[in-house]
């Protein structure tokens, strides 16, 4: 993600109440603002596409379509060749996307079918449906929208892609996919979330010339992660020892699956922690420690074999490799009375969902799935509001919810995070064990220095991402979650 973006993000009423204060507290005129949009996007599209020399324009029933009226008169006046489709009749149009379309009327253009408009453009400008967008799309809006996508060619979304919900990152039905979204005034949360970060392609903003002073007072519904060096990841005084960075004991690793707390346990070493201890199932306690030493491994087989490693630890994590049968519950069950920092992920999530308990001092790092289990809701159902998902989770809960997936949300007391960093070849087993590891690793550090529970979950998942993205730079496809133990030494260290 571009470091060019800004870190608010707001939701579709926000951005419009943004607009509202610029054309009533300031004086700009609505019909200027819809054209510094159509200038802003005819620039951006020809530095994207400098040999585009035919536009088909798709404008729709209200503002997003005035924007493309005037991308297109200003694309005409500049010598290019435009095509402009209609999606609903221009007479019903109102306020400044009427007068959009009557400027683009003057310059005596016929209007295209989609067709003849599709066929032959070198960039294809999405300005069918805005942010407004409350129902699915469907008939022949959502038809127009799939010949979009069948045709092959670039597209340029304005303000945000044809079909996806502003707030929350949902398909409404059907979207366009975009090779890139000019997003206006405001950035909007379901460009960076669910399924926002797929259909958009890149991504920038342009304020329009809005003053900064119209955006006092008004919260963002969400920020992004941008952890402040070198706060984040301070340097280490020369006298320390490993008495200072903490002890993380990692329990997981239940018959049959000491991956994954291994996977975990290495991460929260790699991350700094100084000491970390598994407790694991009896017959994985020899086994782990021959393939990584630094770990100290421990069999547990019975819930009071806890006591001493609990007595010792300052953060636990429990949920990797765990399962849910006798062995699991038994060891999950011993934890209830544990008052100190602890992160919550996989089967120990889904022994929650079971038999539901709150605490505040706690991290949930629940992929769909899990949060649908925590919820009672079918996994669609979170997809289709994850900030709000997020937010219930944390809730019911208590504590700070890590709702996994494109777009990571960080939910707390204090609100909703994004975290932006990472790409689609962390959807691999394991990389929910990492993540886990990490979290509890800067837990056991005190990291970010002053922070707050939610802000280490942030973190955590910044550094994640970003080490995935460095292990991504040889490819995508087949990355590992063990190819991003050895690049977090370079994210973590200022």
């Amino acid at each position: 993600m571009s470091a060019d973006l800004p870190v608010s993000l707001y939701t579709a009423a926000q951005v419009r109440e943004l607009d509202r204060r610029a054309i009533e507290g300031h004086g700009i005129p609505g019909y200027t603002l819809m054209c510094r949009a159509g200038a802003a996007a005819l620039d951006r599209l020809r530095r994207q596409w400098p040999k585009a020399r035919t536009l088909a324009v798709c404008c729709g029933p209200g503002n997003n379509g005035g924007d493309g009226y005037v991308l297109a008169r200003l694309a005409l006046a500049a010598g290019l060749s435009v095509r402009v489709v209609a999606a609903t009749d221009p007479v019903r149009l109102h306020g400044e996307a009427a007068r959009a379309w009557q400027d683009w009327q003057a310059c005596d253009q016929p209007l295209s079918t989609p067709d003849e408009a599709l066929e032959g453009a070198d960039v294809i400008v999405d300005g069918l449906l805005g942010t407004g967008l409350v129902r699915p799309v469907e008939g022949d809006m959502a038809h127009l929208i799939r010949r979009i996508n069948q045709a092959g060619k670039p597209v340029l979304a304005l303000d945000i892609p044809s079909g996806l919900n502003a707030d929350t990152g949902a398909v409404m039905g059907g979207v366009v996919a975009a090779d890139l979204t000019l997003s206006f005034i405001g950035l909007k949360l379901g460009l960076m979330t669910g399924a926002g970060p797929a259909c958009r392609g890149a991504l920038f903003l342009d304020g329009l010339g809005v003053p900064d002073s119209v955006y006092q007072d008004l919260p963002p519904v969400a920020r992004r992660v941008l952890p402040e060096r070198p706060r984040g990841f301070p340097r280490r005084p020369r006298d320390a020892h490993k008495g200072h960075f903490g002890h993380v004991l990692m329990i997981g690793g239940g018959l049959g699956m000491p991956g994954a707390v291994r996977l975990a346990g290495e991460a929260a070493a790699r991350v700094g922690a100084g000491l970390v201890t598994l407790a694991t199932h009896p017959d994985h306690a020899r086994l782990i420690p021959q393939a990584r030493p630094e770990l100290m491994c421990h069999g547990i087989q019975r819930p009071g074999d806890l006591e001493v490693l609990l007595a010792r630890a300052g953060v636990v994590a429990v949920g990797p490799g765990l399962g849910t049968d006798d062995w699991g519950r038994r060891v999950w069950a011993r934890l209830k009375d544990w008052t100190g920092p602890m992160v919550v992920d996989a089967d120990a999530l889904n022994l929650l969902a079971a038999a539901p308990h709150c605490r505040e001092h706690w991290i949930l790092t629940p992929h769909p799935g899990e949060a649908g289990r925590l919820l009672g809701r079918a996994t669609a159902e979170i997809q289709a509001d994850r900030p709000g998902a997020a937010t219930a989770i944390s809730g019911r809960y208590g504590g700070v919810c890590v709702l996994k997936g494109a777009g990571s949300l960080i939910r707390d007391a204090s609100g909703l995070s994004l975290c932006d960093t990472g790409n689609p070849g962390m959807a691999s087993g394991g990389m929910g064990d990492v993540l886990t590891g990490i979290i509890a690793g800067l837990l056991a550090q005190q990291l970010p220095v002053g922070g707050t529970l939610g802000e280490s979950a942030a973190l955590g998942c910044w550094v994640h991402g970003a080490a995935a993205d460095r292990a991504a730079r040889s490819g995508e496809r087949g990355l590992l979650a063990s190819d991003l133990l050895c690049h977090l030494r370079e994210v973590i260290n200022p």
